[in-house]
């Protein structure tokens, strides 16, 4: 897999899983940090070829950018919570690198999560002005209608406390009696449970089965692989919107 590229200074520091970004940016105001032979600065690019001292010492080089799809089973919490044993940190903790979840399934949900050390990635897939499709396979408490696939696909809105939310247009397609599959270009929060419950359905499954044009597979359930290069490239291309 690839190495990081250029990146700014304390987003380089924090991906080599010395501090925080944000506490990295702390450094750099303190003047703790340099770069080759000068003291770093807040816009500074900085890549393999450098070396970036912290305390006059040598900040260790960031590991190889890593991918990987992981099942997710119904039960993990996405929290990264050390002391609880549901939490995804108890996988986390096994892996030879530091990677991070892009985006969540609540716990309740199973199926697709990507799992990666690259920034850039998550970014693309996870911020809603790209449209990036994540698809999902859908078993609710009753059987689909006409009228409720007509309603999911034009947008639902619903109100959890002072907030008020609208899911985008988007599509849907009956699979079963009471299954349908939904492909989704935004991630809110318990978004199609709380679509389903506005329409007077409830979710009794819910199992994300592909990001953009990668599928889960017959990847087993709580396994995890690489991604190959060319699985990589399609999830590097934003999506038409």
């Amino acid at each position: 897999m690839p190495t990081p590229g250029p990146q700014r200074l304390a987003k380089w520091i924090a991906q080599s899983g010395h501090c925080s970004r944000r506490a990295a940016g702390r450094l750099i105001s303190a003047n703790r940090v340099r770069v080759n032979d000068k003291l770093g600065c807040h816009n500074d690019q900085v890549c393999n070829t450098d070396i970036v001292y912290i305390d006059d010492k040598i900040l260790a080089e960031l590991p190889p950018l890593c991918y990987l799809l992981y099942h997710k089973p119904v039960g993990i919490d996405c929290n990264n919570r050390p002391a609880d044993p549901a939490s995804l940190h108890q996988l986390l903790k096994t892996l030879p690198q530091r990677v991070f979840a892009v985006g969540r399934l609540d716990k309740d949900s199973s199926g697709m999560l990507l799992l990666t050390n690259d920034g850039a990635l998550c970014q693309l897939l996870m911020h809603p002005d790209h449209y990036h499709q994540k698809t999902y396979s859908v078993t609710t408490d009753k059987a689909i209608t006409a009228g409720f696939l007509h309603h999911m696909a034009s947008g639902v809105n619903w109100t959890l406390g002072q907030n008020h939310y609208q899911s985008r247009p988007c599509k849907v397609r009956a699979t079963g009696r009471q299954q349908f599959e939904i492909i989704l270009t935004q991630g809110l929060h318990r978004q199609i449970r709380y679509m389903c419950k506005s329409l007077g359905y409830r979710v009794t499954a819910l199992q994300r089965t592909a990001i953009g044009a990668l599928p889960l597979g017959e990847l087993a359930t709580g396994a995890y692989r690489q991604l190959n290069a060319d699985e990589l490239a399609s999830l590097q291309q934003t999506a038409p919107s």
